[in-house]
């Protein structure tokens, strides 16, 4: 997907734009930790691999800010038990 995450600090979620849609990830946050809460694609979206691009995307970022994320949302949460190499992120 060549569509880029960002974090919109203002709304408190990670975001990806396809298409005219956005898919989001919202969170809580403190400055040692992201707690994501909740994650929502578009029906629209839907079945073309939005909502795993928007959790890779998530944790790349998160890894690059060196903090830890606590994922409550079940589908984060999925999406870390199937890709090892973001364990080490889990609080």
């Amino acid at each position: 997907m060549e569509h880029a995450v960002h974090d919109n600090k203002d709304r408190h979620r990670f975001e990806l734009i396809v298409d005219g849609h956005t898919a989001f990830s919202e969170y809580k946050r403190t400055p040692a930790l992201i707690t994501i809460t909740h994650t929502e694609v578009p029906k629209e979206l839907g079945g073309r691999g939005v909502g795993t691009a928007l959790a890779h995307g998530l944790m790349e970022l998160i890894r690059a800010e060196e903090i830890k994320v606590k994922p409550l949302c079940p589908f984060v949460k999925a999406y870390i038990g199937k890709h090892p190499e973001y364990a080490d992120l889990v609080a």
